[in-house]
């Protein structure tokens, strides 16, 4: 029998896998490649709201967290992927440049936000009243990370690549049995495929379709990632991932012209230097109504569990919350209770 049984390979699955295995739990992981919100994600991770100047919720835990998870995961599979690169957040006005320097004297803000005001020196971009600098950023390489974490898995005989049958699945006391695999628990980070999960897609994902795009410019020479309206990630080699948008309604992995072109409009008010599209992608984030992951028990099942509804901030996000989840279920320690599905139930019942 092995520890866990786990559905999805994307930051949450990873995530889960990694802390079990660090722990000597045995993991086995299945993913059909169905969610590509991980591979497609820009992967920035960023302390602060930074169209409000207010902190991420549990930004500093996430912080801590993640910075040594990714590190060790980067000597484990010996590939780069973590870029600690600054943010530079674009002043639209004397006013956001005021409002910036009142949240930045906040004690909780004051060590992600910088308190000098930086001055626009790059000829290709626009932002005549300049820039602020957030702290302790960067962005993740996601694509690069689970394509290297699934090597891992295969190597190991640890990744089985198919899609789940739900109906398949059989519960006994302090077991749970799909095919014959037999896990003392399993742990489901399908993201937006929950919906396709009869144990628990009563609960509230929702899900918001993001595209972005990749572009090359020999001209716009940034190192920082710039926020406006959009962002713009240097990436290397003159190019620059470019999103993202957010859309509620539809709920595909197609990219759409209109998205195209509003993100193309964004960036022609912010730079006006010659660029190239290289590719356009889109994905389902898994977002949840209350702006809170979806972590946690099944009511009914003593041995399922949910670790999802990551959303925009799946980097900082998943290995805390899949610390928080691993310590629930081996240490009898208790969720936080603004991440825990019990919130859900108990609202209904």
């Amino acid at each position: 029998m092995i520890d866990y049984l786990i559905v999805g390979a994307g930051i949450a699955g990873v995530s889960f896998s990694e802390i079990a295995i660090q722990n000597n739990k045995s993991v086995l992981v299945f993913d059909d490649g169905s969610q590509p919100s991980s591979k497609v994600a820009g992967g920035m991770y960023n302390p602060v709201i930074l169209k409000r100047f207010s902190e991420v919720w549990k930004a500093k835990e996430q912080l801590a967290l993640s910075t040594v998870f990714y590190k060790q995961l980067e000597e484990k599979l010996f590939c780069k992927f973590d870029y600690n690169v600054p943010v530079l957040r674009v002043f639209n006005s004397i006013e956001e440049q005021n409002n910036w320097f009142q949240a930045s004297d906040k004690p909780n803000l004051s060590p992600f936000l910088s308190t000098t005001l930086l001055n626009n020196t790059n000829v290709s971009i626009n932002a005549k009243f300049g820039f602020g600098e957030v702290y302790q950023t960067g962005y993740l390489d996601v694509n690069c990370l689970v394509d290297a974490y699934s090597k891992y898995l295969i190597v190991n005989n640890l990744l089985i690549s198919e899609r789940i049958d739900y109906s398949l699945f059989e519960f006994g006391d302090d077991f749970v049995a799909y095919k014959d695999v037999k896990a003392k628990n399993v742990i489901f980070a399908e993201g937006f495929g929950m919906h396709s999960n009869p144990f628990f897609k009563d609960l509230p994902l929702d899900g918001t379709k993001g595209e972005l795009l990749l572009i090359k410019s020999a001209d716009l020479k940034i190192e920082s990632i710039i926020n406006a309206s959009i962002f713009i990630i240097p990436i290397g080699k003159d190019c620059y991932k470019v999103g993202a948008t957010y859309d509620w309604n539809d709920k595909t992995n197609t990219t759409t012209e209109e998205a195209k072109t509003e993100l193309l409009s964004k960036l022609e008010e912010l730079i006006n230097c010659k660029y190239e599209v290289l590719e356009h992608f889109a994905g389902v984030r898994p977002t949840v109504k209350d702006r809170r992951p979806l972590v946690g028990l099944h009511p009914n099942h003593p041995n399922m569990y949910i670790l999802n509804g990551l959303g925009t901030r799946g980097v900082m996000l998943g290995p805390f919350l899949a610390h928080q989840l691993f310590n629930y279920i081996e240490n009898n320690i208790p969720l936080d209770e603004e991440i825990n599905i019990d919130r859900i139930y108990k609202k209904r019942n």
